[in-house]
C-alpha cells in the first residue's frame, strides 16, 4: 500500500521496504493557519522537497491546500505512521481510505509508557522514566544491571559556567550547510506567499540545519567525534558569542524523521566505550533522547486534551507584542535581547537559553502560558505541538503545579550571571532588585514568588526561597516597582 509521510515521517524508518510508492502532501493550509518563523517554515518545505527527490518517481508529491484535497487526487488507498498532533490524528483518522498505523521515531513504545505511568498514580517524572528505559533498551548498562559508571545522571558534572575569558567554546563548528536549486525554489515559494498574505515571523536568512538524512548524518558523525567529548560539562552555560556552544544542532532533524533517536543513542554510547566521549558527555546527550524527548512525547498523548490549557498559577497576562513579534532591539537586559534576537535571526535557542531566559522572564510577568507554548511552536526550528506542551506548560511555566516537575524553574539575575557572560556588560545589575538598575530577572524573582507564594507554599523544595522571601524588608517596594514596569515592560 502506498505510504503516506507527513512533513516529519522523513526517514527511511518510516517505510516498510526500499521500493514502497509513497503519497507527499504540501498543504499551504497549515502556514495560513498560523504564522511561522520565516526559517522554520523554510526548513519544513526544503525538508519535504528534498525527500521527494531521493524518492523519485515512487512518490505522489501534491501541492494543495487541505490534506483532504490531496487525498481525493491520489484516488487510492494509502497507509500512515500516526501523526504527531492530536488535529492530524482526528484527520486521518475520518477520511475514508487511511490505514492508521503506529506511530515511529521514538525509543519506547506507548502502551510501555502507560503501564509505567500508570502504576506511579499521577507523579510521574523522568528520572524514573530515565532509568526504566535505560533499563528497557540496555542502554550505558553493564552485564550486572548497573548504570555504567555506576550512576545513572551525571548531571551535576554537566552544570559548570562557561570558561572564563573566553567568547566561544573551543570545539569545532558543524558541517556547514550548502543550499541548493530546491532552496531558491522554496525561498521564492515563500516570498510569493508573503506576498499573497501569508504571514511570517522572524527573519530569513541562510538554511543552517539539516534538510536532508545525508546533512543529518553528517552532523551526527561531526557531532560525536568532535562536539559531543566537550559537551557535558557546558550544556547548561550560555556565551554571547556562541548561541550554539557544543550542542548538537540535531533537535530538527529528529523532529522532522530524518534521524532516528536511537541511531544517535547508540553512536554516542559506542564512543563512550571506545575512550573517545567522556561518561558525563555521553549520558547528558542520551538522556535527552530516551529520557526528556521521549518523555514529553508520551506525556503529550497520555494527559487529556485539556493539559494544554492547565493554568494553576493564574498567569493570565498576554504576551506582548515585543515579544510576540522578536523584537529584540526593544529589550535593555541583555540576555533577554541577544537571546529573542538569535529566535529572531535564527530559529534557535539552546535548552538553558529557551528555559532559563525566555521561559524565566514569562513565568515571573505571568503571561499566559498556552500563548507560550504556541509561541514557542511556531518560532523554533524544532518546534512541534507535542514538544511544547509539557516542555513548556508543564516544565517552563510550571503551570500544573508540579505534575512532572518538582519545582518552577525560576532564577534571578545572580543565576544567568552564573551561567553565562550577560551580565558584564549589561546596563541592569544582577545583584540588585530596586532601582533605576534593578535587573528585571532578579526583581521579577522575588516579586514572582510574592504573587505565587500561597500556591508553592506546599512545594518542599521552595521552602527556602519562600522563607528568605520573609525576610527581604522591601518587598513590597519591589513588587509595586515591578507592577509599575507592567507584565508587558521590555
Amino acid at each position: 500500500m502506498r505510504r503516506w509521510l507527513f512533513g516529519d515521517h522523513l526517514g527511511p524508518h518510516f517505510l516498510d521496504h526500499p521500493d514502497q510508492p509513497v503519497l507527499m502532501v504540501e498543504s499551504r493550509a497549515v502556514f495560513e493557519r498560523r504564522a511561522f518563523h520565516r526559517q522554520k517554515a523554510h526548513l519544513m518545505l526544503s525538508a519535504m522537497r528534498h525527500r521527494a527527490a531521493e524518492l523519485g518517481d515512487r512518490v505522489l508529491y501534491r501541492k494543495t491546500r487541505t490534506y483532504r484535497e490531496a487525498l481525493r487526487l491520489a484516488g487510492e488507498p494509502v497507509d500512515v505512521c500516526a501523526p504527531t498532533t492530536l488535529r492530524a490524528r482526528r484527520l486521518v483518522g475520518g477520511l475514508d481510505g487511511v490505514t492508521v498505523l503506529p506511530p515511529r521515531g521514538y525509543v519506547t513504545g506507548h502502551d510501555e509508557f502507560v503501564g509505567w505511568a500508570d502504576a506511579r498514580r499521577g507523579t510521574l517524572r523522568m528520572e524514573e522514566f530515565y532509568r526504566y528505559a535505560r533499563h528497557r533498551h540496555d542502554v550505558l548498562m553493564e552485564p550486572d544491571g548497573t548504570p555504567a559508571g555506576g550512576k545513572w545522571n551525571l548531571d551535576a558534572d554537566n552544570r559548570n559556567p562557561p570558561p572564563r575569558g573566553v567568547t566561544r567554546l573551543d570545539v569545532p563548528p558543524p558541517p556547514e550547510i550548502v543550499e541548493d536549486e530546491i532552496d531558491a525554489e522554496v525561498r521564492a515559494d515563500l516570498d510569493r506567499w508573503a506576498a499573497e498574505g501569508v504571514e511570517f515571523t522572524g527573519r530569513d536568512g541562510p538554511r543552517i540545519f539539516p534538510a536532508t538524512r545525508g546533512e543529518a548524518l553528517d552532523r551526527l558523525r561531526h557531532f560525536v567525534t568532535y562536539r559531543l567529548p566537550r559537551f557535558g560539562p557546558h550544556e547548561d552555560a550560555m556565551l554571547s558569542g556562541d548561541p550554539f556552544m557544543a550542542h548538537s544542532l540535531l533537535s530538527s532533524s529528529f523532529n522532522l524523521g530524518l534521524l532516528d533517536p536511537m541511531e544517535a543513542v547508540r553512536r554516542a554510547e559506542a564512543a563512550y566505550r571506545a575512550g573517545s566521549v567522556p561518561l558525563a558527555s555521553a549520558e547528558g546527550f542520551i538522556r535527552q533522547l530516551i529520557g526528556w524527548r521521549d518523555y514529553v512525547w508520551h506525556l503529550y498523548w497520555y494527559f487529556d486534551a485539556g493539559y494544554r490549557s492547565v493554568n494553576e498559577l493564574s498567569a493570565r497576562n498576554r504576551l506582548p507584542a515585543w515579544f510576540a513579534n522578536l523584537d529584540a532591539d526593544a529589550v535593555e537586559a541583555a540576555c533577554l535581547s541577544d537571546v529573542l534576537a538569535g529566535v529572531r535571526d535564527r530559529g534557535y535557542a539552546h535548552h538553558i537559553p529557551r528555559l532559563m531566559v525566555l521561559g524565566n522572564y514569562a513565568l515571573q510577568r505571568g503571561w499566559r502560558p498556552a500563548d507560550m507554548a504556541d509561541w514557542f511552536h511556531r518560532n523554533f526550528i524544532d518546534g512541534f505541538e507535542w514538544v511544547m506542551v509539557a516542555n513548556v506548560v508543564g516544565m517552563s511555566q510550571y503551570a500544573d503545579l508540579g505534575r512532572i516537575t518538582t519545582k518552577p524553574y525560576a532564577a534571578g539575575g545572580n543565576y544567568i550571571n552564573r551561567m553565562s557572560d550577560y551580565c558584564g556588560g549589561c546596563r541592569y545589575d544582577p545583584r540588585v532588585r530596586l532601582g533605576d538598575n534593578a535587573c528585571p530577572f532578579t526583581a521579577g524573582y522575588w516579586s514572582f514568588l510574592h504573587r505565587t507564594r500561597e500556591r508553592l507554599s506546599g512545594n518542599v523544595r521552595m521552602m527556602r526561597s519562600l522563607q528568605q522571601l520573609d525576610r527581604i524588608d522591601d518587598i513590597d517596594a519591589v513588587v509595586a516597582q515591578e507592577q509599575a514596569r507592567g507584565s508587558d515592560a521590555p
